[in-house]
């Protein structure tokens, strides 16, 4: 599991921009939409936009390194629906479904990127790169969490109407927000409103 915490820029249509850390690489792609209810959120429609995806997310693959082909966008819902389901059954102490495990340790099979690093000391990814390879790091995060030390700490933002679904990777484990300036807030302003309500 990738540990370096980026997060993702969230752009809600009800309420303001926010910055969304999963704390994970392959929750991070959750945020691209999904099946049934997360279907009005879908992003990945072309090669550009899973392009897009793998530059904003920690992978932070430059466009131009990354090969992607029409069927790859496909192949990036797949892996997706399949991790969500798996996440979901994890966040409610499911036993993981027995497809979606398969589906994923199908893309982690592949070849994944190849950690490249610089004269400077800095990490990149060797170039150039296909959207395969990025799915099959994403596939291999997914295995890391949810056999690693994490798994259980696998939840659903407690704020109302929330689906979204992180690792909590804090010392406490603790956390119940996708992030405190968005749902935590919004929770605090709701607890504080029934408090006057009932004095």
């Amino acid at each position: 599991m990738n540990a370096s915490a980026t997060g993702i820029p969230m752009h809600p249509p009800n309420g303001a921009s926010y910055l969304f850390d999963p704390g994970a690489l392959c929750l991070e792609l959750l945020t691209t939409g999904g099946p049934d209810e997360l279907a009005r959120w879908e992003v990945l429609h072309a090669p550009d936009d899973l392009r897009a995806w793998l530059a904003a997310c920690r992978l932070r693959l430059s466009p131009s390194d990354v090969g992607v082909a029409e069927g790859d966008v496909g192949d990036a819902r797949r892996l997706r629906d399949a991790i969500l389901r798996v996440t979901r059954a994890a966040a409610h102490d499911r036993a993981l479904p027995a497809e979606d495990v398969a589906e994923i340790n199908r893309f982690a099979a592949k070849a994944p990127l190849a950690p490249e690093m610089a004269p400077g000391g800095t990490a990149s990814w060797a170039s150039p790169a296909d959207a395969s390879q990025a799915l099959s790091t994403v596939a291999r995060d997914a295995v890391e969490l949810f056999t690693g030390r994490f798994a259980d700490r696998v939840r659903e933002c407690g704020g109302h109407n929330c689906l979204l679904l992180f690792v909590d990777t804090s010392r406490p484990g603790r956390r119940r927000w996708c992030a405190m300036e968005r749902c935590g807030n919004r929770e605090k302003v709701r607890a504080l409103r029934a408090r006057r309500e009932n004095q």
